[in-house]
């Protein structure tokens, strides 16, 4: 989960800051030196009450269809188990039936689970999208208030982001991003959530091609 989460932050940040920065009127550059800041606008998405409170309930709402997927993956661990320890009594045609069921249900829970995939990486990417836009905003508002004349994107996954080589922790507006965006959205932290048990391996689907 945590993984498909960094997928969809890297592949969604720059369409979100592309088109923000397309409609949103360029403030007018001070004059006197440049002043700069650096922020990781992922985390800051990431980090935001809002987004960790509909990331949570979006876990929640998957969480029949993982149910599902590790009930399909027993029944064809079993299935195995039982072929396994039945192979040398069994005819070659029942042997075969039986081959045969397995990989079916393998191409059935590999489809569920690609199926699954998708449809969570479309809505992820809707709650990101959600947030991030408002986000943008408060960056907006807070760097003029602030008197920056340019805002850099540090982030260390961001795909063609500008590479910072060295960037004072004072330049650093991230946490100050996120502090006025929880303040703006009066979104209460989300409690601590405890760690679960790693589930058991369910049969592993080829990954989705990233779409852009």
């Amino acid at each position: 989960m945590k993984r498909s989460l960094a997928i969809l932050v890297t592949l969604a940040s720059g369409l979100v800051l592309s088109a923000a920065a397309q409609t949103s009127p360029a403030p007018a550059a001070p004059a006197g030196p440049a002043k700069v800041a650096v922020i990781a606008f992922q985390a800051a998405v990431g980090q935001t009450n809002e987004f960790q409170r509909n990331f949570a309930d979006l876990q929640k709402k998957y969480e029949p269809k993982r149910a599902q997927l590790k009930t399909m993956a027993d029944d064809i661990d079993a299935m195995d188990k039982q072929l396994q320890a039945q192979g040398d009594k069994l005819s070659d045609a029942e042997r075969a039936s039986r081959a045969k069921a397995i990989e079916d249900k393998k191409k059935q829970a590999q489809r569920f689970a690609e199926d699954a995939q998708n449809d969570l990486q479309g809505e992820m990417q809707e709650v990101y999208n959600g947030v991030a836009s408002k986000v943008y905003d408060v960056l907006a508002a807070y760097a003029q208030q602030q008197g920056f004349t340019l805002v850099v994107d540090g982030s260390t996954n961001q795909q063609q982001a500008p590479v910072v080589l060295y960037a004072s922790p004072s330049t650093d507006i991230t946490k100050a991003v996120i502090d006025a965006y929880n303040l703006k959205s009066g979104v209460p932290a989300p409690p601590p959530q405890p760690a679960a048990a790693a589930p058991k391996s369910a049969p592993r689907a080829p990954a989705p091609a990233a779409t852009h």
